[in-house]
Order: C-alpha cells, then structure tokens, then sequence
C-alpha cells in the first residue's frame, strides 16, 4: 500500500472562505509553501494529519470539520459522494463508498452490520498517530449526511461514538441527531441495521451506472498502477546510488521491456520523473531524520551530481533547506527503511 492521499482543491477554497491564511497554516503544519499549486495534491497520512491538525487549531469554528464533511453544494462533491446519493440505499450507499475510497487514500471504511446495530469506521491503513479530532468530524460527518440526503432527512444515527474526551456536546448532538458517547475508545457511528434497507429518494440508475463504469475503470487503474509504482519504487531505492537509474535500466531490473514499462505507467496514469522524484523525496527524508549521513553523502545517495542540485530539489519540496529540515524533524532512535 503506497502511503498517499489525494487532497481535493476544494479544500483549499473552504479554508479560504474560512478566514484561514493558507502560508501559515502550511508553514506551521510543516508542508512546502506550494503545497495548494500543484496539479494533483498528495500527501502521506503523516501530512494529512498535520495538515488537519493544524486547521483544528487555526479555525475559530468548532464545526468547521463537520460542515467540511456534509457540504451542501452538489457541484463541490467528489464522483464517490455523487455514486453514494444516487445509490438504492445506505448499504449500497456504504458499500461503494467503501469501494470507490480506494481511488485517493490508503484509508478504509469498514462497516460491521449486527442484528440491530451497524457500526461504520475509519482506518487508516498507514498511520502511526491518532488521527485529529477534525478529521474525524469530517469523516463521520460524510457519512451521516449521505444518509440524511438519500433518505430526506429519514434516517440519522442511534449513536456517535468518539475518542476524545467531552467537549461540544450540544454542538454535535444538534448535528448528528443522535446522542454522543465520549471516552468511547473508537471514533464511530452506529446506525439501525433496519435503516440500511431504507429506499434513497436520491437513486439514480442511470446516473449512476454512467458514473459507476468510470470508478470502475479508474479503480482497475490505480491497482495496476500502484503495483507498478511499487516496484519502480522498490527498484529505484535499491539503484539510487551514485547515479539517476534510466527508464530502460528499471525495466531491465524488473524483468520486461521498456515499452511495456512505458505503457504500465501510462496506463496509471504517472510518469517514471515523477516516481524518481517521489522515491528521491522519501530517501531524503529517512536519510535526514533517521541517520547521521552527511548532507554531500545524502546528495551521492539520492543519485545528484553536486549538493546543490541536491539542495535546490529539497527546498522545492519542503519549502525548507536540507539542514534546517533535519534539526525540525530528527528522530532520536534509528529506523529501518522497508525496499
């Protein structure tokens, strides 16, 4: 599972609307100043939750997460939310949100229907922290406004349950529509099995089929494109050293042809530059954080010439030089990097 979630540029515009200046909150969530400018926003779950955190604490709004998670406006829905409304019901609805998450984030939902109760969660596949309360608002806030639009308001959750302490009772209790437990040692929303066979109001069969057929193709996509960003990585990690390895080198390396190569990363949709840059980006941060290699060495083992070559690719990445980075973020104990 490649450790990568896409952020909708939506986001941004939401944080703008909200007062939030985004130069700070990038700057104090530790992410390059170019962060929103890129074509595809990506971030690792390390990331995401720095950059959720730091939202939680800027915003003057202790809603902001669950308004963010039940957006109103139609247009500003991502192709998994629009499936889910037009779904026959919540359990189709839950099943192919489910399905469909796959396409931007090593994250799953998990639904665990019982004879009178379902309890749908988040997980995420990579974390190595506690996921921020603001994020968790937005999850679960996603997932009870799916059912509260498909049914018309019929049905809501039997009950929140959440890991932080209490706080905002009132404020989630009025949105949810349901009672919430605290202290709860999971973050969840349970639901009445009997309402998952509710009929939506929202169903549309032939909006969905048409939508349906492209999260399909797309997903068959991403898991022939992430096996073969995984080994390129893979690949890569291991021939970095003193040299940029060639696109016909890898293919060598991994046993086909560079046309085939070629066409598998067509195919899903990125490019070898990008997977050397990707791969280069993780070595240098496991190089900084989790050991005493100079920066001159580090520059060798990513496969630059000279250091600035090296230094210049960092501060385009972290907005930040290679030596600062590392007095920010230096881990005291040593830790293996998996090829």
């Amino acid at each position: 599972m490649i450790d990568r979630f896409r952020i909708s540029s939506q986001l941004a515009l939401r944080l703008a609307e909200s007062k939030i200046s985004l130069p700070a909150l990038l700057q104090r969530a530790g992410l390059p100043p170019g962060f929103f400018q890129q074509e595809k926003i990506f971030a690792t779950t390390q990331e995401l939750f720095s950059l959720w955190q730091t939202i939680g604490e800027m915003s003057q709004d202790p809603a902001f997460g669950l308004k963010h998670g039940a957006e109103p406006r139609m247009e500003r829905y991502h192709p998994t939310a629009i499936a889910a409304v037009c779904s026959r019901n919540l359990r189709d609805a839950l099943q192919r949100m489910a399905r469909y998450k796959q396409l931007t984030c090593p994250e799953e939902i998990r639904v665990q229907p019982k004879a009178d109760e379902t309890v749908v969660e988040f997980f995420y596949l990579e974390a190595k922290e506690v996921e921020p309360d603001v994020l968790v608002d937005v999850c679960l806030s996603w997932i009870a406004s799916i059912a509260g639009r498909g049914t018309d308001g019929q049905v809501t959750p039997l009950r929140l349950e959440l890991n932080r302490s209490a706080r905002n009772r009132e404020l989630l209790e009025k949105h949810y529509g349901c009672r919430v437990k605290f202290k709860a040692g999971r973050n969840a929303l349970l639901f009445n099995t009997r309402d998952l066979d509710r009929p939506f109001v929202t169903h549309n069969q032939d909006l969905l089929a048409a939508l349906g057929a492209q999260l399909e193709t797309e997903l068959q996509a991403r898991k022939t494109g992430l096996d073969v960003e995984e080994l390129v990585k893979k690949a890569l990690k291991r021939s970095l050293a003193g040299k940029r390895p060639t696109l016909e080198e890898i293919a060598q390396e991994l046993g086909m042809s560079t046309r085939s190569l070629q066409r598998r990363l067509t195919d899903s949709g990125i490019t070898f530059q990008q997977l050397v840059e990707d791969t280069r980006r993780e070595l240098a941060r496991h190089y900084l954080r989790n050991s005493s290699v100079e920066l001159n060495e580090t520059a060798y083992l990513l496969g630059y010439e000279d250091s600035n070559s090296f230094f210049r690719a960092f501060q385009n990445w972290e907005g930040t030089t290679p030596g600062e980075w590392r007095a920010q973020h230096r881990s005291n104990e040593p830790v293996a990097l998996t090829t």
